[in-house]
């Protein structure tokens, strides 16, 4: 075993992964416009899955919260050592969180800020999510050492599952196998009313970011940290380790999902360990062909790395940016893709044209971004 890494160094792997997920985030989502807003057939692995079970857009958010928690520790490695959690680090973690929700909740209420008579406001989304979750996650690994970390993931785990079992607050009858028919659900409810300003409206509604689904979201953040703490140590077959631990942690989600059904929209204890488990399977062989390399990787896959890498070194940038930008997915310049091809490529297919310049449209600013050399932190 060498000497561990410094606090500052970066790991190209993660770099590529967070940038592959980021690209994941925008792609489910231009796709979901593409198929609300056009009506287009899409390929249903893209659309998330209406309540229980897993399709590929389900893993993107999850993965990107165990990147969060992989990165902490090469963040906060330096301050643990010396100053712990003092006031200056307390303020700044803190001040993060608040810029994370502030940008998150402007974000998530762009058309209810345009037209107040419009759609309701809502409180909840996915920088809120990354926020608290960065926050949590930042102050236990200041507090606490690796061992205890991981047991504050288990018993939050163990105990989510009795927990989401609950009657519901408002009465509504209790079957976690129906869609917001859980204890989970019906605290939003409660908090913002049904019709109102959650994500998923009416009698049954709920927001998939919502209060209690941070806790396992926390959880996930604290098994990447000790991935995190462990690639830190630069051990002999870390890539063989790490996939070791992600099929662990695959069979056992999958095993209590049967029990304690796979469920994004509430973050169930199942859902956490599978799309952790996928995960570290994507980022082993990642870590084995790009990190602890003595000169940079040649060949086919540069180009992708380096396209990849872009959105991962401005990760929260390009995910502002894509929505900002989301605009251009009504544009006749890239409709026009789709409504040209779909006879001779098929809808679904025909479908990821526009996506797919879409995607490029966010590259631009985040390549120019990469090839300056900056890197713009929240």
């Amino acid at each position: 075993m060498s000497e561990p890494k410094t606090a500052t160094q970066r790991l190209p792997s993660l770099d590529v992964l967070r940038g592959l997920t980021v690209i994941g985030m925008i792609l489910v989502n231009a796709t979901a416009g593409m198929y609300y807003g056009l009506q287009a057939k899409v390929f249903p692995l893209l659309l998330h899955a209406h309540w229980e079970g897993l399709k590929i857009a389900d893993v993107v958010f999850p993965a990107f919260l165990t990147m969060v928690g992989l990165s902490i520790p090469m963040a906060l490695n330096r301050a643990k050592m010396t100053t712990g959690l003092d006031v200056a680090q307390a303020r700044k973690i803190g001040g993060r969180v608040l810029r994370l929700f502030l940008i998150g909740w402007l974000l998530s209420n762009l058309g209810w800020l345009a037209h107040f008579d419009g759609e309701p406001w809502r409180f909840w989304g996915v920088l809120q999510r990354i926020g608290l979750v960065y926050g949590a996650a930042a102050v236990l690994f200041l507090w606490f050492g690796s061992k205890t970390r991981l047991g504050i993931a288990a018993v939050i785990l163990l105990l989510y599952w009795p927990l989401s079992l609950l009657p519901a607050l408002d009465g509504l009858p209790g079957d976690i196998w129906e869609r917001g028919h859980n204890f989970i659900a019906s605290v939003d409810r409660l908090m913002f009313g049904a019709g109102g300003h959650n994500y998923v409206k009416g009698p049954e509604g709920y927001d998939p970011e919502g209060l209690l689904g941070t806790l396992p979201a926390l959880a996930q953040a604290l098994l990447g940290m000790a991935a995190g703490e462990f690639l830190m140590q630069n051990c002999r077959r870390s890539a063989l380790t790490l996939a070791g631990a992600g099929v662990v942690l695959l069979i056992l989600g999958a095993g209590w999902g049967f029990v304690f059904p796979i469920i994004k929209d509430i973050w169930s204890s199942s859902f956490v360990l599978v799309t952790t488990g996928i995960t570290l399977l994507a980022l082993a062989p990642l870590h084995a062909c790009l990190d602890n390399r003595d000169t940079p990787l040649r060949g086919p896959l540069t180009l992708p790395i380096t396209f990849a890498s872009a959105f991962g070194l401005n990760a929260i940038a390009a995910y502002v940016l894509h929505f900002l930008m989301n605009p251009l997915l009504g544009w006749d310049l890239l409709t026009q893709t789709y409504f040209l091809s779909r006879a001779t490529v098929g809808e679904a297919m025909a479908a990821l044209f526009p996506v797919a310049l879409f995607i490029l449209c966010v590259w631009l600013p985040v390549e120019y971004l990469r090839r300056k050399g900056w890197i713009l932190k929240v």
